[in-house]
């Protein structure tokens, strides 16, 4: 008689299910992380834009007076003002235009006469929102 042989069936492999799954989780768990970083960045961006356009503006204000007061060389002591005092009546239209165009802002105006020329210095300051530091802009100008 001949010897049977034995045909030995290969070892079961295991059965792998879900793989595909968690690969698809750990891909959407790294695009939220990306998206969150995103808008993350977009909020400081926006952030930085606010700041820049309250210094344009801090700009083109201290442009105007600085032409008004070219135009009053006689009587520019009376523009003078303390950061955040009432400003005087020479001053107040400008002021009232400016804190339009910048809430809660606050002015100073330093006049120093020289030999030849007065100095002019024209700060604005404001809080673009509560807590933060102070923001400001000074514009250093000479009239003859």
């Amino acid at each position: 008689m001949m010897p049977r042989t034995v045909r030995r069936m290969p070892p079961a492999r295991r059965v792998q299910h879900g793989i595909a799954l968690l690969e698809a989780l750990i891909a959407v768990v790294i695009l939220a992380l990306g998206l969150l970083g995103t808008i993350g960045l977009q909020a400081r961006s926006y952030s930085a834009l606010a700041d820049s356009a309250m210094r344009a503006e801090a700009t083109l204000a201290a442009d105007r007076l600085v032409g008004i007061m070219s135009n009053d060389v006689a009587n520019l002591a009376t523009y003078q003002v303390a950061l955040g005092a009432t400003a005087p009546a020479a001053l107040a239209p400008w002021s009232a235009e400016t804190a339009a165009a910048i809430p809660g802002a606050r002015c100073r105006v330093t006049v120093v006469p020289e030999a030849q020329r007065t100095r002019v210095e024209i700060e604005i300051r404001w809080r673009r929102k509560q807590g933060a530091d102070d923001s400001g802009h000074l514009v250093t100008a000479y009239i003859r």
